[in-house]
């Protein structure tokens, strides 16, 4: 069996030649076809988006099993999702929850993270927030930032561990420094209010005003004025200088001041 053939990712991402979404996806079903697991993913994930062939659900869901049945966990995930969404296949939550724990098994972080999502929910399982605690956690310590966040509001409110607002505050922090506005805006209402960490402006403003580039919200922006108006001319142009590195260090769109 042959291999996935890089020339597919560089049409596909314009890497040195014009990009070409319909000649990596040709590309792909050729691989595809002769079984290579990686080619059968990025089909599929053509097919659901319909980038470089014509969208199609069904066809999607017809190369995610064929790689998730050889025990992919991505295409496991992806397989999942379409029947939580009924996409291309009748909507079944119990049967995409089944897909997605088999990723989850192996450790996928995102798998994780959607498990908990369900068990937090009650979608296709009882609801059981202890259970979705210990999955965004198992997510959380491989970095994965959605779960950090979702961890962090777990302890905040204390839904399936005991309220901890210091412990909310941490993972809140580690959810917020990969860029997750949410966890930037409650990072920064925590040093505003002191609430788990010691009261500090600056610190208040910086995260609040890095959540404001992306949450497009009134009340955001309000508070981050709010807050400029305490800080000093010098420490508003410092703050302001440093929220344009961080932007410009994870490749961000300016922040607004």
């Amino acid at each position: 069996m042959q291999g996935l053939s890089p020339i597919s990712l560089l049409y596909h991402l314009g890497l040195g030649i014009p990009k070409d979404d319909s000649e990596a996806a040709r590309l792909w079903r050729k691989a595809a076809e002769q079984g290579v697991t990686t080619a059968q993913i990025n089909l599929g994930a053509a097919y659901h988006s319909g980038q470089g062939v014509v969208k199609d659900e069904a066809e999607a869901v017809r190369w995610f099993q064929r790689a998730a049945d050889k025990g992919d966990p991505a295409a496991e995930l992806a397989l999942g999702m379409q029947y939580i969404n009924g996409a291309g296949v009748a909507k079944d939550p119990v049967q995409g929850i089944g897909w997605i724990r088999k990723s989850a098994g192996q450790g996928n972080p995102e798998s994780q993270f959607w498990l908990g999502s369900a068990y937090g929910a009650g979608m296709g399982v009882a609801k059981d927030d202890v259970q979705a605690v210990q999955l965004y956690r198992k997510a959380a310590d491989q970095g994965f930032a959605p779960a950090e966040y979702n961890l962090a509001q777990a302890y905040y409110s204390g839904s399936g561990v005991p309220k901890d607002t210091a412990e909310a505050d941490r993972w809140w922090l580690k959810a917020a420094e990969r860029g997750i506005a949410k966890a930037q805006y409650n990072v920064g209402l925590a040093y505003h209010n002191g609430t788990g960490v010691e009261k500090n402006e600056v610190e208040a403003y910086f995260w609040i005003n890095l959540a404001a580039a992306s949450l497009d919200l009134a009340f955001v922006r309000e508070s981050r004025d709010n807050i400029g108006k305490v800080l000093t001319p010098a420490q508003l142009a410092d703050v302001q200088a440093r929220c344009q590195r961080w932007a410009e260090a994870h490749q961000l769109a300016p922040v607004a001041h």
